[in-house]
Order: structure tokens, then C-alpha cells, then sequence
């Protein structure tokens, strides 16, 4: 009887061995530009994050982060001001985590129940880490280009297919991700009506960018 039962167990332990990989591998996001993530996003902040909560309210949890808003770049119609961030507490669910009184982030999420909620597939990145170019585009010049599409190119030939469109590339890039265009360039509707890639680094646009911070 002992035999037979050592032999579950060392069957189960082998099952939960093969499981492990697909839990820990179960998050996968589609490549994204910070564009898009802004225009598709509820709420984009820059905060702290000084405390976290798990919240037993599932098989996994769910992390709360309290934050210290530093500022608001859209979702001001969402909320006012944001004090928590709700994650999943299991990375293979896609929760994302965030270190405690280290580092200010750039956050973006969406807003259920008057809640934010973020997760791996969103666009969070400590603020230092960000471009001079992403800064700017979060602060103000990504919600121009909302109206446009940027259309992922992953292999050649690829082409745009209408005016509002912009050709994403970096992933042809060896490279990798993020690439050129993801953190120097915003894809801006201009006055004919057609999109395009815009830089926007202006001898003027370099002293305002050392001047200020986004």
C-alpha cells in the first residue's frame, strides 16, 4: 500500500512539474507602440508606488498597489485621482508588479467600478527609462495622433493601405523591441488629413525638453 502510494505521489509531482511552465507562460501581449497604448488606455498616469495589498478574491488574489499620483496625462473624465491600482497577483494571469518606494512609473490601465486595473499587456515602464520623445508624446503629443492607425510590420513586404495610417517597422529591426520608431517617433494626423511618423526634435523642441519635465 505504501509503494502504491509513494507512486501517486511521485505521479504528482511529475504532473505539477509539466503545469508549472504553462502557469508561469500563460501571460502573452501583443507587441504594442506607446502610442497605442496611450490611446487605448483610460487612464495614464505617472506615480509612486508606496504600498501593496493582496486581496483574497480568487484562486490567485488580487494585488492592490497604493499610489502617490504624481500626474495625470488622460482619464481625467474616468477619475480624478487615482489612489490604488489593481493587478492580478499571479504573473501567468498577466499581473505586473511593481516595486514599493523605489521608482516613479508611467501606468496605464482601464477603469472598471470606478477601479484601475493594469496588467503585463499594458504599457508600464519606470518614467527614467522612458525617451525624451515618450515623454513628451504621453504628456501631450500622442492624444494627436489618436485618429490614426499604426500598422504593425512584422516581415516584407508590407505597405500602408490608407491615409491614416503609419508603417511600424522596429520589429524588422535586428535590433528588437522597443525599437527607433516606438521611442522616438509618434504617428500625427497633419493638415492634409494624412498621417505620418513625427519626431518633432526641433532645435526649440530640445530647449523646452531640457527646460521642463513632461
Amino acid at each position: 500500500m505504501q509503494s502504491v502510494y509513494q507512486h501517486l505521489i511521485s505521479l504528482l509531482f511529475v504532473f505539477s512539474s509539466l503545469q508549472v511552465p504553462q502557469l508561469t507562460e500563460g501571460c502573452s501581449c501583443a507587441l504594442t507602440h506607446p502610442q497605442d497604448a496611450f490611446c487605448n488606455s483610460d487612464i495614464v498616469i505617472r506615480a509612486k508606488v508606496v504600498g501593496k495589498k493582496l486581496l483574497r478574491d480568487g484562486p490567485f488574489g488580487t494585488m492592490r498597489y497604493t499610489i502617490k499620483q504624481m500626474k495625470m496625462y488622460k482619464g481625467f473624465e474616468k477619475v480624478q485621482h487615482v489612489q490604488h491600482i489593481y493587478t492580478d497577483a499571479s504573473e501567468s494571469l498577466c499581473g505586473v508588479k511593481f516595486e514599493i518606494n523605489k521608482y516613479q512609473y508611467l501606468i496605464t490601465g482601464r477603469v472598471y467600478d470606478d477601479k484601475v486595473y493594469t496588467g503585463l499587456c499594458n504599457f508600464n515602464e519606470r518614467w527614467e527609462r522612458l525617451s525624451l520623445a515618450q515623454k513628451k508624446g504621453f504628456n501631450h503629443r500622442y492624444q494627436l495622433g489618436c485618429n490614426c492607425r499604426i500598422k504593425p510590420c512584422h516581415y516584407l513586404p508590407c505597405f500602408v493601405t490608407s491615409k491614416n495610417e503609419c508603417l511600424w517597422t522596429d520589429m524588422l529591426s535586428h535590433f528588437g523591441y522597443p525599437g527607433y520608431q516606438s521611442r522616438h517617433y509618434a504617428c500625427i494626423q497633419q493638415k492634409e488629413g494624412y498621417c505620418s511618423w513625427y519626431r518633432g526634435m526641433t532645435s526649440r523642441d530640445k530647449t523646452i525638453i531640457n527646460a521642463t519635465d513632461p
